[in-house]
């Protein structure tokens, strides 16, 4: 015999997390050092961000990590997607981490600072509308263009250019979403940047594309 369950535990996920004064719901197992959150911006269990940004309404389904990158408005990230992980000292003769997290290990009063900047110069860049596809990778000093996808699983070594749609291991573009001319259009109405009130006088707008190019390119 099935047994139906709506929802169990019933307070998973976000459920019962109100929106703060900036309108954010935070999960508190989600852990944040340095980092700046936008409006309206959701993050779900288990996410890490370090020295990072993430802009107004984009969302993080859990479970991944944002290190060093800036991420855009509007993006949906999925469960297990990692943006620019960790890097270590190749040209070392040990590549562990107490070369450069040396305190931690006692070899030293200070770390590597030196190993930490050039991991930030290597920074990530996420563009506005961006959907990354669950257990994606985004390695160090790749920038996602505005409307991207990129695939489940993909590990993204390249840039890839606006509303390009990436997949696989060292992923590839297979395509654009849409015409040059429809992009340059879309790119040029900055829709993303529209202000509450616009975006909620406009907002059925959103779901005709062509219509959207008549009113707003």
């Amino acid at each position: 015999m099935l047994q139906y369950i709506k929802q169990f535990p019933e307070d998973s996920e976000l459920k019962g997390i109100e929106r703060n004064e900036f309108n954010q719901t935070i999960h508190p197992g989600c852990r944040i050092y340095k980092s700046s959150i936008g409006e309206y911006v959701d993050l779900y269990a288990n996410t890490v961000m370090i020295e990072s940004s993430i802009d107004d309404y984009s969302y993080m389904a859990g479970n991944g990590q944002v290190i060093y990158s800036t991420i855009g408005k509007f993006c949906s990230i999925a469960n297990q997607v990692v943006i620019n992980p960790g890097n270590h000292p190749q040209w070392r003769v040990t590549q562990h981490h107490m070369t450069y997290r040396r305190k931690s290990y006692g070899l030293d009063t200070v770390d590597d600072e030196e190993f930490f900047n050039w991991r930030r110069e290597n920074a990530c860049t996420i563009g506005h509308d961006v959907w990354i596809g669950h257990g994606a990778i985004i390695l160090p000093g790749v920038k996602i263009g505005t409307g991207a996808i990129i695939g489940s699983a993909a590990v993204v070594t390249k840039d890839v250019p606006d509303y390009g749609i990436a997949v696989g291991v060292g992923a590839k573009v297979i395509k654009k979403r849409f015409s040059d001319d429809i992009i340059s259009k879309l790119l040029k109405s900055e829709w993303w940047n529209w202000d509450r009130s616009t975006l909620e006088e406009r907002y059925n707008d959103l779901f005709d594309l062509n219509l959207f190019i008549k009113k707003h390119c």
